[in-house]
């Protein structure tokens, strides 16, 4: 099984940070499973200008080859705005349909307000209902303040939803592996 870590922003630090974290606790669930983490931020991303995603070359294509060649995926997005970023919808416009159809995603948020804890549940949800992913159906919203002065997650109600989904997409996807 091939999980992607996706952090969904060319800026900040937060969200590979909490994404790295998702995918730790997968693997020390699971030790045969293999992680990657695919930050934005290390690609140049062009912009999707409608051709054939299978087209693209570069950074470009190489971020959707390892979209395309995971098993499941816990994506990471900050909340800027009230809204994901446009580094995160391009990815997804850049993506063949089929890329995401009958694989397990489970999603992450960070951000500086709980008034935006919302945002991912009513953008990513119907983004990936799209693309025919099946969801997983916690996820988790970490505020600004559930980190420390080095950037670690200091809160054990997060570090606890954390291993959460991390159960969840394992279950998931063996679920889905088995046949049901």
């Amino acid at each position: 099984m091939k999980v992607l870590g996706i952090s969904g922003t060319v800026v900040g630090s937060k969200t590979p940070v909490i994404v790295q974290s998702v995918l730790d606790e997968i693997k020390s669930n699971d030790q045969s499973v293999n992680i990657d983490l695919l930050n934005l931020k290390d690609y140049d991303v062009k912009f999707c200008d409608g051709r054939d995603p299978m087209t693209y070359t570069g950074d470009t294509k190489i971020v959707i080859q390892k979209i395309t060649e995971a098993d499941c995926y816990i994506i990471g997005t900050p909340v800027f705005q009230g809204s994901i970023p446009g580094a995160l919808k391009n990815l997804f416009d850049l993506l063949p349909l089929s890329a995401l159809r009958h694989k397990v995603v489970g999603y992450i948020a960070t951000g500086g307000s709980y008034q935006h804890y919302s945002a991912v549940e009513n953008q990513l949800r119907p983004i990936l209902s799209y693309f025919r992913a099946y969801v997983a159906p916690g996820y988790t919203y970490v505020h600004s303040n559930h980190f420390n002065e080095k950037n670690e997650i200091n809160s054990p109600e997060i570090t606890g939803r954390i291993s959460s989904l991390a159960k969840e997409i394992l279950f998931l996807q063996k679920a889905i592996e088995r046949g049901g």
